[in-house]
């Protein structure tokens, strides 16, 4: 699949940290955070949850830099593969001549890893996909502080959320505010 490192077995699965990281966040938080991608930055769907193909390395960088955003402290339902680790490999995108891209989980077996921003065979991916910025600056690609600070926030908005209904477990006193 377009060059990329695999582990054999089913389903086909792609090796993290060679040329892309994966952020693993709720479908929910990771789609607040598509507008800091770049359009042909690939995104898979897999059941609820999103993956961001980032620069390699980026997993590395993730608790270094939800420390410095100050969102080290919670506990966010997001994880970073890297090198040594794994994901599923979306089946690649089928398009027809003149036909549009099928919206993700159309005709999908439910829970399997689909493309929502399918890679683009030919181009250079990796070249596109969200890292760190360099001294003398990155030109052209998104930057990985900004989605991570957004990825954070969103994935912290879901939780309170989840947790914020009436019936919540353990809450016995309204929440303050200051």
């Amino acid at each position: 699949m377009l060059g990329w490192p695999t582990a054999p077995g089913v389903p086909l699965r792609l090796r993290t940290g060679v040329r892309f990281d994966v952020l693993d966040v709720p479908a929910e938080a990771g789609a607040a955070a598509l507008r800091h991608l770049a359009p042909e930055s690939p995104v898979a769907l897999v059941g609820g949850r999103m993956r961001l193909l980032v620069a390699a390395g980026g997993a590395e960088e993730l608790p270094g830099l939800l420390d410095w955003l100050e969102w080290g402290a919670l506990a966010l339902d997001l994880r970073a593969l890297g090198a040594g680790d794994l994901t599923e490999a979306p089946d690649p995108p089928v398009r027809a001549a003149g036909a549009a891209v099928p919206r993700p989980g159309a005709g999908a077996v439910q829970g399997a890893a689909v493309w929502l921003r399918p890679p683009e065979p030919g181009r250079d991916v990796e070249a596109t996909l969200p890292a760190l910025p360099s001294f003398e600056g990155v030109t052209g690609a998104p930057d990985l502080v900004r989605l991570v600070d957004t990825v954070a926030a969103q994935c912290h908005r879901v939780r309170l959320r989840r947790g914020a209904g009436p019936r919540s477990r353990g809450r016995d006193q309204p929440l303050a505010f200051s």
